[in-house]
């Protein structure tokens, strides 16, 4: 029996493809390779893109599929506020293929990869499970669409599915061998060290007028090995019988953007200038989780829970 890992050329996918592996479960890929990486597997491994149902049976059909995690979805912010459809068209209709293949090939079994951004701002000081879902933009929409969408799927065809809202992902394998790839890069702590690096000459802030002690943003930073292991716990509690449900993943503590860059100043050794800029749209103050209950459910134990150490893997990764 195999699990289909779909997205898992990506940064968070080819970790849990790893981890998985590591674990001695028999791995499948499928990856469009629009933003993944083909080097970062070593497992079967098919180039296309979900919303094609046909190329994507044949997967399941070539394979003993047991179970899929999901991780190919468009997941940039500001891209989704100028351009909904595509995010609409790969993450929605995308979720309805894979679905669809799922019904149709007995395959009752689904992880996926959601976000913090189907919360939008918090109620509270950290978010739990049972907060109201107001995204304030497409892409956190998307993601609970397809949540819902799972449900109702869950709910006619017998299925289960675990929906893991996890906040930002962060680091590398601690050897090096693996890490974040993004062209282009948006993501905080990469561009934070491309400037240590020599591949830009400064870092932007963008908005310290936020409600928050220092104006900039603050966020949960996760490192991305815990979110691998937390697929597996969640499979593993499908597999054991345990009910569709959504849990969030995070460290439960939030840095801003100042401290984060000065954290990376302290683990390069270089100044790393910043400069402020105007505020993107659709950002959230603070985003900052509770995993009690996926501690509590799953047994998730996140291993490597400082920043430091999380940005000096991510580090390590930047000098290889």
């Amino acid at each position: 029996m195999a699990i289909l890992i779909i997205g898992g050329a990506g940064y968070i996918g080819s970790h849990a493809v790893r981890y998985f592996s590591d674990k001695g479960r028999d791995v499948v890929v499928v990856d469009s390779l629009s933003t993944g990486h083909r080097e970062a597997v070593d497992v079967p491994f098919y180039q296309l893109d979900i919303r094609d149902e046909k190329a994507l049976e044949e997967v399941f059909l070539s394979h003993d599929i047991d179970g899929v995690i999901h991780f190919a979805a468009n997941s940039l912010v500001g891209v989704s506020m100028v351009e909904p459809y595509e995010y609409y068209h790969n993450n929605v209709y995308g979720m309805m293929c894979l679905l669809n293949v799922m019904r149709r090939q007995g395959v009752k079994n689904l992880v996926f990869s959601s976000t913090a951004a189907t919360y939008g701002e918090p109620i509270r000081e950290l978010i739990l499970e049972d907060d109201p879902t107001e995204p304030t933009n497409p892409y956190g929409e998307t993601k609970l669409a397809m949540e819902k969408m799972m449900k109702w799927f869950a709910r006619a065809y017998n299925m289960k599915y675990i929906s893991l809202r996890y906040f930002n992902a962060a680091g590398a394998q601690p050897d090096g061998s693996l890490g974040e790839m993004h062209n282009p890069e948006t993501h905080l702590i990469p561009l934070v060290l491309q400037v240590p690096a020599g591949q830009r000459d400064k870092i932007s802030i963008f908005g310290d007028d936020y409600p928050t002690a220092d104006g900039t943003c603050i966020r949960d930073y996760i490192h991305v090995c815990d979110l691998a292991s937390a697929h597996l716990l969640a499979l593993e509690y499908l597999e054991k019988g345990g009910e569709s449900d959504v849990f969030n993943l995070g460290n439960g503590k939030g840095y801003s953007v100042k401290e984060v860059i000065e954290t990376a100043r302290k683990v390069t050794g270089h100044p790393i200038p910043a400069v402020v800029e105007a505020r993107r749209p659709g950002d959230p103050a603070i985003l900052v989780a509770s995993s009690d209950k996926a501690k509590r459910e799953l047994g998730w134990k996140p291993e490597h829970e400082n920043l430091e150490e999380i940005i000096s893997d991510a580090w390590r990764f930047y000098n290889k």
